[in-house]
């Protein structure tokens, strides 16, 4: 019952809300670590897409996620060191990833800058940045900034490192990323605000110029599991523990929540162990036993699930890739089983292969993920995406693209909406609880 009066609360605020002016439903509190969707109202990336539909907005956003399969399969094969970012500007920007409040030196600049579980490194592009936006971090504005030198060891961890002779030199490094695009930065270090919050001396990326397709024009914060990781940097004091509750795509004017450190964490909640790769422990790899679609344990072979910290095949979770990717052969047998309980023509739109006419949900199996001691029974909303005229649903889920010799399953963001996902990196758990994110 109480959930049902949350979500009929939502329904009257969703409506009365888009008559108010923005400025009046955005939190400008500094206590307050709000995660907003990139075009969300909130977001100061929502003008350029105000005409788009939420459907239309998807299903433009998803075509974009074989750029960003793309780039995690690349992740997995390599081996040597890197930390700062980085995935495509575009694929960043253009898929459905979510952005959070962070001030940057002293006095603190405000940035929004993009949330990414699978890199490690923070970057922001600074003042004279050719090839950047407008919002710039400035350097000169804060009493606590410093470039890095070559001699700090802070510098080996970043990839495309250009020290020359003289150990005082500044540590500068160019990243290559999306095939065409690069950017050239310089490792620096200032003081990071998250919330109430202060990180001192945290190492990051100032951009110096970018080449190719754009980066998040407010910069990237990496919460991956690596040496130059917030939560490596910030150890002491968030015990390499965070969670985040995604909210709706379609909750235009809503934000979810981002909670740093074992404080307030949810007691009650289901987990399941956390693998690593040796080679990029940034990623988060779960164990996948299988998946139910209805009543039905579709039929999947060990080996398409098996994690394999040699080659990097297994299952991640992921917050910049927007519809679930599972391998063809697993997608395949999932998709043919939703299908034939379905029992209704099949049409395909983008990136969605598997969409139908209804205006009941309840015609619909419930999916769920099997993982070692957890189970995540999808809701509904996590599992279709609906027409704007509500007649046409999809399911939200696809293939690694063919082009990519992807061994990777993602559970992307879509999947992850109005769920409190845990990371705690300290105990090798990951816990995932219904909630109302909005």
């Amino acid at each position: 019952m109480a959930l049902k009066i949350a979500f009929l609360l939502f329904f009257i605020i969703s409506i009365v809300l888009p008559t108010r002016n923005a400025f009046e439903i955005c939190s400008t509190d500094d206590s307050d670590l709000s995660i907003v969707h990139i075009y969300g109202k909130c977001s100061p990336f929502a003008l350029p897409h105000k005409q788009e539909t939420w459907f239309d907005t998807v299903v433009k956003m998803a075509n974009e996620d074989p750029g960003r399969v793309a780039y995690l399969s690349t992740l997995i094969g390599q081996k040597s060191k890197t930390s700062v970012p980085v995935a495509s500007g575009h694929q960043v920007l253009n898929t459905g990833n979510y952005v959070v409040r962070a001030k940057l030196g002293t006095p603190g600049q405000l940035m929004y800058m993009v949330l990414d579980t699978s890199n490690d490194g923070t970057w922001v592009p600074c003042s004279g940045c050719t090839g950047c936006p407008t919002t710039l971090f400035l350097p000169a504005n804060s009493s606590t900034f410093g470039s890095m030198d070559c001699k700090m060891p802070q510098c080996t961890q970043v990839k495309g490192l250009s020290c020359p002779t003289s150990d005082s030199s500044p540590c500068l490094f160019n990243q290559s990323y999306g095939g065409d695009s690069s950017f050239a930065a310089t490792l620096s270090q200032d003081s990071l605000r998250l919330a109430l919050d202060v990180v001192p001396n945290y190492a990051f990326g100032c951009i110096n110029a970018v080449s190719g397709g754009a980066v998040p024009p407010q910069g990237l914060l990496g919460l991956g599991r690596g040496p130059m990781s917030l939560l490596s940097q910030s150890r002491s004091l968030y015990s390499g523990v965070f969670s985040y509750c995604l909210p709706s795509f379609k909750s235009y004017y809503f934000s979810g929540s981002l909670k740093l450190g074992p404080t307030g964490q949810p007691t009650k909640i289901k987990t399941t162990l956390l693998l690593r790769k040796p080679h990029r422990p940034s990623l988060y790899y779960v164990n996948l036993t299988g998946i139910t679609v209805g009543k039905v344990l579709v039929p999947i072979a060990p080996e398409l699930l098996a994690f394999d910290p040699n080659t990097g095949a297994g299952t991640i979770i992921d917050s910049g890739t927007v519809i679930t990717r599972f391998v063809e052969p697993i997608y395949s047998v999932v998709r043919d089983e939703f299908r034939k309980q379905i029992g209704r023509t099949i049409s395909s739109l983008g990136a969605f292969d598997t969409c139908f006419i209804a205006k009941n949900e309840a015609i619909a199996p419930t999916i769920t993920l099997h993982f070692t001691e957890m189970d995540l029974k999808l809701p509904m909303e996590n599992t279709l995406i609906h027409s704007s005229a509500g007649s046409l649903a999809c399911l939200s889920m696809a293939a690694a693209p063919s082009n990519v010799n992807s061994v990777l399953n993602i559970i992307a963001n879509l999947q992850q909406q109005n769920l409190r996902i845990l990371f705690d990196v300290a105990n090798s758990r990951l816990g995932i609880a219904r909630e109302l994110c909005n």
